[in-house]
């Protein structure tokens, strides 16, 4: 295997690397950073895929682990994020929201892999839930608390409705 086909592995792990950071942050209550280090591993995910695609070595392989790193870095990562700032308060409930993001997370993972469409997305992509998830927590000195719980539901549902997202 030449280094050429192990560089956007490499990319993509590193994805999965601030996914688990912004996991251990969020356990230490360090909420900016935690968000901070998944609007990171979204650049990263950004990048894996441009630059297997110019070097002419994309693989199934790439695309598996990408979704896996994905899962933990947009889905997981934002969802336990949430859920100790703001869903937690609100018992059962809350705890059930942040696993509906995670959960609709890996079912738009899935079906983007079994469904190979090059045009457009099917449901709004985890890496833009991620993101959108994390810039509203880094805005949360402006935004309302009670939006959250909304904004979790919402984000989780788009991630598994059938919208169609054009690929840019």
């Amino acid at each position: 295997m030449s280094i050429k086909m192990i560089i956007p592995n490499i990319i993509t792990l590193s994805n999965l690397l601030l996914g688990i950071l912004s996991l251990t942050y969020t356990m230490n209550q360090q909420y900016q950073t935690a968000a901070i280090l998944i609007l990171a591993a979204v650049f990263l995910d950004g990048m894996d895929g441009k630059i297997a695609r110019r070097l002419n070595v994309e693989t199934n392989f790439g695309k598996e682990l990408d979704s896996l790193c994905d899962l933990v870095s947009f889905g997981v990562a934002p969802a336990l994020l949430v859920y100790d700032i703001y869903l937690q308060e609100i018992g059962v409930f809350g705890l059930l929201i942040s696993l509906s993001y995670a959960l609709c997370g890996a079912v738009r993972l899935a079906r983007f892999n079994v469904m190979n469409i090059k045009t457009y997305f099917i449901g709004v992509p985890i890496t833009i839930a991620g993101g959108i998830m994390s810039i509203a927590i880094l805005l949360s000195n402006i935004l309302p608390a009670f939006i959250f719980p909304y904004l979790t539901v919402t984000l989780a549902y788009l991630m598994v409705s059938n919208f169609k997202i054009p690929k840019y």
